[in-house]
Order: C-alpha cells, then structure tokens, then sequence
C-alpha cells in the first residue's frame, strides 16, 4: 500500500513539473497559428520614450483591420523591469485599400486606474511597412520598462497605427495584465522550482527504497525463522 501511494505521489509531482512545458508548447502553437508573414523588409526606427505618436486626439481603428499579439516563449507574460521584452504584433488586412504600418507603442498602467500611468513605452517607429488587402503580417515591437518600476501586476495596453489613403487609424493589439518582476527574477523562479521538485522527489525515491527494504527485511525474518 505504502509503494502504491509514493507512485501516486511520484506520478502527481511529473505531471505538475510538466504543466509549464506544456503551457509553452500551447503557447508555441497559439504564436504559429497567429502569425502568418514577419515583415523583413520594414525599416525599424526607434523615436524614445514619451513621444507622442502621430495625432493630438485619439484614432479609432479602420474597418476589416484586425490584430493579435504574442509573447514568445513567454505564457505567463512576465516582464523583467530593465530587461528588452518582445511582442509579435500579428495583423491582418481585410478592409478595401493597402495599409502602411507607421508605429507600435504600449503604456502601462495601475491595474486599479487606467488614468495613472507606470510608464511611456518606447514607441517604434516603421518604414515602408505596407500590408496589402487579404495579407497577414507580423511586426515585432521591443521594449524596456523602467528598472527603478516596482514589481507585481500592471497593465500594459499596447497599440499600432498605421495609414490607409494617407489617413491615420489605431489598433489596441493588447490590453491585458503582465508581472513585473525584478531582472533575473523569472531565472530565479524556475531555478527554485527545479530544485525544490529535485528535493521532492528524492525524498519520495528515499521512502520508496525504505519500504522496500523494510518488506524484504521481514521476507528475509521469516525465512530465517
């Protein structure tokens, strides 16, 4: 009974090590299934922090225009304050008219009050970035917050604008919650976790091998007996 419950346990400990691979790998296919086409050819230009992009009033977004954003490699969605982190904006254009992508920016935000800003994200300046009718692509954008930003829960609201007949228009590609963690932090938590999963299950090994020879031991009594 006792060998029965520790490979339970065993069994249990595998399949919670496995959980994170197997959000990677979801998250993996969700990234090829979401985007199509990597814009090479588009010139990257990086304008700064706190630039404001384009229009004094807010852009609304240009009908059969679409977008989806992943994080690589990256489910949980965590962001090392001081550290690059990238997105890959994926957009499709079912409108009437070839669009030109101009620019991606993010801001970030209290979770509690969209109105306080934690921080300006760069904004990414593209050229001759087009993306013609019935035409999927993907835009990389990069960026890096603040290493003095405190850790935990924000939300980062991220956007691209791009023209159409020389008309300027906006996408919200995101607008959900990432975690802020100090630099290293993620290597740190999963460093702690392997060895904490290392000790587990070499103390269930140990139990296991101590039933075992506590049953041979009593085999061995009766046959001396």
């Amino acid at each position: 009974m006792a060998i029965r419950v520790c490979l339970s346990v065993l069994l249990l400990a595998f399949l919670l090590a496995a959980g994170p691979f197997v959000q990677v790998a979801r998250a993996q296919s969700e990234e090829e299934a979401a985007t199509a086409e990597v814009v090479e050819g588009a010139d990257l230009g990086i304008v700064g922090d706190d630039t404001q992009v384009f229009s004094d009033g807010p852009l609304s977004p240009a009908a059969g225009v679409e977008t989806v954003c992943v994080f690589p490699k990256n489910a949980g969605k965590i962001v090392p304050a001081g550290e690059e982190t990238e997105l890959l904006v994926g957009l499709q254009n079912e409108g009437e008219s070839t669009l030109n992508v101009v620019a991606i920016h993010s801001t970030l935000h209290l979770p509690y009050d969209h109105k306080m800003y934690g921080q300006n994200l760069t904004v990414q300046n593209f050229f001759n970035a087009s993306v013609p009718v019935s035409v999927q692509a993907t835009f990389p954008y990069t960026f890096v917050l603040s290493k003095f930003l405190q850790t935990g829960a924000y939300d980062l609201v991220g956007y691209i604008v791009y023209e159409i007949d020389q008309h300027p228009y906006q996408n919200v590609f995101y607008n959900g919650t990432v975690e802020v963690v100090e630099a290293g932090g993620l290597l740190s938590v999963e460093s702690v976790f392997l060895i904490t999963l290392g000790v587990a299950l070499l103390g269930l090994f140990g139990l296991w091998a101590y039933g075992q020879v506590q049953q041979l031991s009593k085999v061995f009594f009766l046959f001396v007996s």
